[in-house]
């Protein structure tokens, strides 16, 4: 039963995947290769690489030095830091890009408080920067792990072997903290591949963008769909390139003894002040100029009278976000079931599949739901029944992970004694296993409900007629310069998400200690 039920969610997930690669393919091989072989093409792929290079870059830049001053030096406040560092991924892309414009131009931000004049940021750019000032934490996550567990004798052997502190980083450092590079890099990269809401905003063309393009305005749904393809394509290449470099690298120590805990490294006064200006412009740029911004364009307008439509928003967001939450952890659960007590091919193969809602980017997986339901189910075009399931195959993974983890911790002997009293594989399952998993089911199903009710590239395409949540509404209001009306609710979706984060990271102090 447990397999084909985790079959059934495998062929959920792939169905609108085979409805994407048949309507792409119903035009003549001739029609398909001028396609492909686009001018616009080409171009979109230089953009999307350009994009993808500079955020990573600038993520590196700001995310290696700040999670080596947490983790190796004695820098005072670095607790503070470390908890700033984090909260910027309460501000999603679209809405760092909202900041961004709102900084600019003659009745922006700083014209009216400094008066100074700076032109609107849009391209490569202004994508780069939003979208930078967004993703570095979840690779500042990775390093700082990392940097936490390096075995402090490597670089010891390393100096004593006659190593400057700049050899023992680059030949003993840096070589270990690649794993936890690639890590954050893989997911930094696949989020920038699929981003629509920044990329939009500032007006530069990648796939993403040019796939809700040519399916919304130039109704030209045969390119549309060539162009998620080859979007899925790339993201897959990367996660294959990731894994591949992963292979047969072992970065543990092969001596004997016991490994030593990192050494805190001694600031002078002037390494203290350059450690605070480096992690203060951080800070200011990733979390004091959204907030600045935000608060400086809901002041020249009164709250009151937009609260009733904010508050309406905010519920249609609630009536999406919740039944996915709950949704995914329901598919989540045999499919953890299958991988820990059940490891096969099949469970192999069924957990893999569930991964793949995740790693295709948000506006692909979308438009095969809408070639899905168009071709093969029409009663669930538009539907907020399709909403529903979407956000649940796509965010499966989130909630497969923690549900996947408690059950590793239970004990099977549970089970069996349930089993051995006479219980059934069901009875067991409710009246043992469940209750003993219950906290991971929660965190599952609580992760997927954040990050639903501020996902925007799926919202978007596969909104059901007057359904407008509160990413679409800020977005929409936005793209039409509407900064005004849009501040509201881009202050909403901060405020919600950085409660979450602010439970996470105590929830993370409090294990720690």
């Amino acid at each position: 039963m447990l397999s084909a039920i985790g079959l059934a969610i495998g062929a959920l997930m792939l169905l609108p995947l085979y409805y994407l690669l048949l309507r792409a393919f119903q035009a003549d091989l001739a029609t398909v290769w001028g396609l492909l072989v686009r001018p616009r093409t080409g171009q979109l792929l230089l953009n999307t690489a350009a994009l993808t290079g500079g955020v990573l870059a600038l993520c590196t830049m700001i995310a290696l030095p700040l999670a080596w001053l947490v983790s190796r030096t004695d820098l005072p406040g670095r607790r503070v830091v470390n908890f700033l560092a984090v909260l910027p991924l309460a501000v999603p892309g679209y809405v760092m890009a909202y900041a961004l414009i709102g900084l600019s131009g003659n009745f922006g931000f700083l014209n009216q408080v400094f008066g100074v004049t700076i032109p609107r940021p849009q391209g490569w750019l202004g994508a780069t920067l939003a979208l930078s000032l967004y993703c570095f934490p979840y690779l500042y996550l990775n390093l700082r792990a990392a940097f936490a567990g390096l075995d402090r004798s490597l670089e010891e052997s390393a100096r004593s072997l006659g190593c400057g502190p700049r050899e023992v980083f680059t030949r003993v450092t840096l070589p270990h903290l690649m794993p936890a590079l690639m890590a954050g890099w893989l997911v930094v990269g696949l989020y920038t591949i699929g981003d629509f809401g920044a990329v939009a905003l500032m007006r530069y063309e990648v796939f993403s963008y040019a796939i809700y393009l040519q399916y919304s305005a130039a109704f030209d749904r045969l390119y549309a769909a060539w162009l998620a393809l080859i979007l899925i394509v790339i993201a897959l290449t990367v996660v294959w390139w990731e894994s591949r470099l992963r292979e047969g690298v072992r970065y543990a120590r092969t001596g004997s003894g016991a490994g030593t805990g990192p050494r805190r490294v001694r600031l002078g006064p002037v390494g203290r002040m350059l450690g605070w200006g480096f992690s203060g412009t951080v800070v200011m740029a990733s979390l004091g100029l959204p907030v600045a911004v935000l608060v400086f364009w809901m002041s020249l307008a009164p709250v009151g009278p937009v609260l009733p439509a904010l508050v309406d928003s905010f519920a249609q967001s609630l009536s999406v976000a919740v039944p996915s939450a709950v949704m995914a952890a329901a598919m989540a659960l045999p499919v953890a079931v299958l991988a820990v007590r059940y490891p096969s091919p099949l469970s192999t193969l069924i957990n893999r599949l569930a991964f793949v809602g995740y790693a295709v980017p948000a506006l692909a997986f979308a438009l095969a739901f809408v070639f899905f339901s168009l071709q093969g189910a029409r009663w669930l075009y538009q539907t907020h029944l399709l909403l529903v399931v979407v956000y649940a195959l796509a965010f499966l993974a989130l909630a497969l992970g923690p549900i996947r983890s408690a059950l590793y911790l239970a004990r099977p002997t549970l089970e069996d004694s349930a089993r051995t009293l006479g219980y059934g594989p069901l009875a067991t399952f409710w009246r043992v296993t469940l209750p003993t998993i219950r906290p991971g089911v929660v965190a599952g199903s609580v992760l997927v409900f954040v990050i639903a009710m501020k996902e925007l590239p799926m919202a978007f395409l596969l909104s059901p007629v007057g359904f407008r949540p509160l990413a679409v509404t800020m977005f929409s209001r936005t793209s039409e310069g509407m900064l005004v009306e849009a501040a509201p609710y881009a202050a909403a979706i901060i405020v919600f998400s950085g409660l979450f984060v602010g439970v996470v990271l105590r929830h993370d102090r409090k294990r720690e200690g």
